[in-house]
């Protein structure tokens, strides 16, 4: 877990990170661990309660105070269910705003440029590991709809037994799934050469 020195790097207001903190720490489920906290700087007028972005590795956490800074609005995203996030540089602060898979947007204005630098670098991260995760599981699902009980064997796979089934029926199967583009052409190949030489 971060100390509150650790959290502030980027010129937080230390006094903003103290009162959200514990708050976020309590909002955390098991085996997530808050990772940076961006805080609001407006150029322009006082803000009293600026909003915050927590990040963990598991969300990311959008922190918006209500009457007065007594209480707390939080609105999270998924790792796995953000697209993209994006910061949009200005004169003094930057933007950040959250894209989710759905097509849904959420923003941030007001960010001091180093925090959002940060902040943006390890939303990058995040994004590229989850994406990879997101297709891994399109993947899965798209080959259970198409089939089911066919095992293409690839390098990441360990090889299964598969129900006994008509040889015949398993080549359609592997026809649909590379029709669909859930096989390239190579594990078709690979695939019709193994149900072929079992015949």
């Amino acid at each position: 877990m971060l100390s509150i020195k650790e959290l502030v790097s980027e010129d937080q207001d230390t006094k903003v990170i103290e009162k959200v903190l514990p708050k976020v720490q309590d909002y955390c489920t098991s085996n997530e661990e808050i990772q940076y906290i961006a805080v609001q700087k407006k150029t322009l007028g006082v803000n009293f309660s600026p909003d915050c972005i927590a990040l963990t590795n598991k969300r990311i956490i959008l922190i918006r105070p209500k009457t007065f800074g007594l209480t707390l609005d939080f609105k999270d995203y998924s790792w796995i269910n953000v697209a993209d996030v994006h910061m949009k540089e200005g004169v003094f602060a930057a933007t950040v705003t959250i894209k989710t898979t759905t097509g849904k947007t959420d923003s941030m204005e007001d960010i001091p440029k180093a925090q959002a630098r940060r902040l943006y670098r390890f939303a990058q991260e995040m994004e590229e590991n989850k994406r990879e995760e997101r297709r891994h599981r399109d993947l899965e699902d798209k080959r259970a709809i198409a089939g089911g009980g066919i095992t293409i064997n690839t390098p990441s796979s360990q090889p299964q037994t598969a129900i006994a089934e008509d040889p015949m029926e398993k080549l359609t199967k592997l026809k649909v799934m590379l029709d669909n583009g859930i096989l390239t052409q190579e594990e078709f190949d690979t695939a019709k050469k193994d149900i072929l030489s079992k015949m």
